[in-house]
């Protein structure tokens, strides 16, 4: 007597698996294959963290020359987007001013790599603090037996951090590109670990049914 398959059939396949199975094995394989390219993702990550730990100042100012490359970059798209506008007849001005201050600022930002660094220790003091205060207003709404108290004393960290940002700002942004460093160094770790665990997996080959084994299988 003929017996049914006890599997489901997928694609008109008898005993298949759905296609979602079969692509998630497929891109596994490629992983798999590529570890090395993570591998220096993440050898690249833990090489910026070094120098963002020993060497904040250098880290700060090629962030800060990075972000002028992109206000420029930005500017000129924005500019070229006005131009396209203007020959459609649509509305280009606020497209070309906006385009011409990402300039400028670009400009000023190369020329001053200093001086973006501190503003942006002080756009992130300015959104501590305001941020601080949010959080004790809402926690004076809130009753004590939902978290009043922990509520507040957030809120009284992220003024005193921000506080903190305004009176020592170098000192801010040295702290500011140690946490970018930590990140950096967790995140690539991280890759390294996946990526030697893909390389584990670097002779395994997806079966026709889309499931991953071993080659030695």
């Amino acid at each position: 007597m003929a017996t049914s398959s006890a599997l489901p059939s997928f694609s008109g396949k008898p005993g298949g698996l759905p296609p979602s199975v079969g692509r998630d094995a497929a891109m596994s394989s490629i992983l798999a294959q590529n570890w090395w390219a993570i591998a220096l993702r993440g050898a690249f990550a833990i090489l910026f963290a070094l120098v963002a730990f020993y060497s904040p100042g250098a880290t700060l100012l090629s962030l800060a020359l990075l972000f002028a490359a992109y206000l420029l970059v930005d500017g000129i798209f924005g500019i070229v987007a006005a131009i396209r506008a203007a020959s459609r007849h649509e509305r280009w001005g606020l497209l070309l001013l906006e385009g011409a201050l990402n300039i400028v600022m670009g400009l000023v930002a190369a020329m001053f790599p200093v001086g973006a660094v501190l503003a942006f220790v002080w756009v992130t003091a300015a959104w501590s603090i305001v941020t601080g205060v949010l959080m004790i207003v809402a926690a004076l709404k809130l009753e004590p037996a939902y978290g009043r108290g922990w509520l507040i004393f957030s809120g009284i960290v992220s003024v005193l951090f921000g506080l903190a940002l305004v009176l020592s700002p170098i000192i801010g942004a040295v702290v500011l590109t140690w946490w970018l460093g930590a990140y950096a160094l967790v995140f690539g770790i991280a890759l390294l670990v996946l990526a030697f665990k893909l390389r584990g997996h670097k002779s395994d080959t997806p079966t026709s049914t889309g499931t991953a084994m071993p080659s030695g299988a």
